[in-house]
C-alpha cells in the first residue's frame, strides 16, 4: 500500500496487518499541477504482489498516474488505486493512463477549480497533513 494519507493508511493496515507498506513521495508543482517525485521507497520483491496504491484526493489524477507507472514497473500481480475522495477530472486521468486499474473511493465531487483543487473538497492534502498552507 503505497503514496497514502495516514488516515487511510492506518484503517487499510488495521484490515491487513500483514502488508507491507512503500511511500511514493510526488509534490505538485502549482504552476504545471505535474507532479514531482522527492522520495520513493517501495518493499522489495513487489514482483506478483497484489497492490493498492492509497492517495488520500485524487484530483487531477496525475500524482496517482505517476504513482501508478511507479508500481507497474516492479510488475505486481494485481494493481488497484484507493482514495477517499475523487474529482470526474482524475478519474478520466487515470483511467487514459491505467485503463486496467480500478478506482475505490468513498466519494466523488463535482469538479477541479483553476488551480487544480477539488470542489468542493477539503483543500490540498498534502498541506493539511504537513501544516504547510
Amino acid at each position: 500500500m503505497l503514496r497514502a494519507g495516514n488516515g487511510l493508511l492506518a484503517g487499510l493496515l488495521r484490515a491487513a496487518p500483514e502488508a507491507r507498506v512503500g511511500f511514493i513521495g510526488l509534490q505538485r508543482d502549482e504552476n504545471t499541477l505535474r507532479p514531482q517525485q522527492y522520495y520513493c521507497k517501495l518493499p522489495p520483491n513487489m514482483a506478483g504482489c497484489n497492490v493498492i496504491v492509497c492517495d488520500p484526493m485524487l484530483a487531477t489524477g496525475y500524482s496517482a498516474a505517476a504513482a501508478l507507472d511507479i508500481v507497474a514497473a516492479e510488475q505486481p500481480c494485481t494493481l488497484k488505486l484507493m482514495c477517499l475522495l475523487a474529482a470526474p477530472e482524475g478519474i478520466a486521468t487515470v483511467q487514459a493512463a491505467h485503463p486496467g486499474v480500478p478506482i475505490y473511493t468513498a466519494a466523488i465531487d463535482r469538479q477541479l477549480n483553476e488551480r487544480g483543487y477539488i470542489l468542493p473538497g477539503l483543500g490540498d492534502a498534502g498541506d493539511r497533513m504537513f501544516g504547510t498552507e
